[in-house]
């Protein structure tokens, strides 16, 4: 099999990383998928992870990050910090883990090197943005280019939900035949709750949303189809 056939998944066991694992199943001959430990207070996503990974016949792994979570504040790795409820308007949200998506992306990168994989997925998106200046598309380009340089190895970072809005998301995952899964065993909420959360932050809300609209324009087609 050509060694551009495979893929590496950066994946969290959240709604837009497990959209995107089964997308490249999809889309790649053979796929794996790596998840990061960075000191993050709900250690159930690497569990879920783990477990959708086995489910969807998916090599996994889990990479050691510990020293982001000492070097950082925030609400996702301090256990003192309260998620905020609302996005606030003049700085990014206080759940950003600076850094984040770069070392993600780096490490997963040297782990594809090692692997012949040249090929990187990730969910990031800018359509439905919270602020984090990481999930740009922008920034994606500029991280490609310099992994490529950096390493002299031609890497391509695949970014499907990056114009898709959180309705578009259900629906891919709809159309990949993975929606109950997204629905019940991926966890996006800050607060740790899986499948539907905890309803009040940013994550759930936007999760919330989303489906809404989607259940909503899929109900109304199927009843002018009747």
């Amino acid at each position: 099999m050509n060694n551009k056939s495979k893929a590496l998944v950066v994946f969290s066991g959240g709604q837009d990383s497990t959209t995107c694992l089964f997308w490249a199943k999809k889309e790649f001959g053979e796929v794996e998928a790596i998840s990061f430990d960075y000191g993050q207070k709900h250690r159930l996503e690497l569990e879920l992870a783990a477990k959708i990974a086995r489910e969807a016949g998916v090599p996994f792994q889990v990479m050691q990050l510990e020293m982001l979570g000492k070097i950082t504040n925030n609400a996702l790795t301090n256990p003192d910090m309260e998620v905020e409820t609302d996005k606030p308007d003049n700085r990014p949200p206080n759940t950003l883990v600076e850094g984040r998506n770069m070392l993600f992306l780096t490490y997963a990168a040297i782990y594809a090197k090692s692997k012949d994989i040249h090929h990187l997925v990730t969910g990031v998106g800018q359509a439905d943005y919270s602020g984090y200046p990481d999930c740009r598309d922008e920034f994606i380009r500029s991280l490609n280019q310099t992994l490529n340089l950096s390493m002299d190895y031609e890497y391509e970072i695949h970014t499907p939900l990056m114009w898709r809005d959180k309705e578009a998301v259900w629906q891919l995952s709809d159309e990949l035949g993975v929606f109950d899964l997204v629905r019940t065993q991926t966890l996006t909420c800050y607060n740790g709750i899986v499948g539907e959360g905890c309803g009040h932050c940013p994550a759930c809300k936007l999760r919330k949303n989303g489906l809404d609209s989607y259940l909503l324009k899929k109900n109304h087609k199927s009843d002018q189809s009747q």
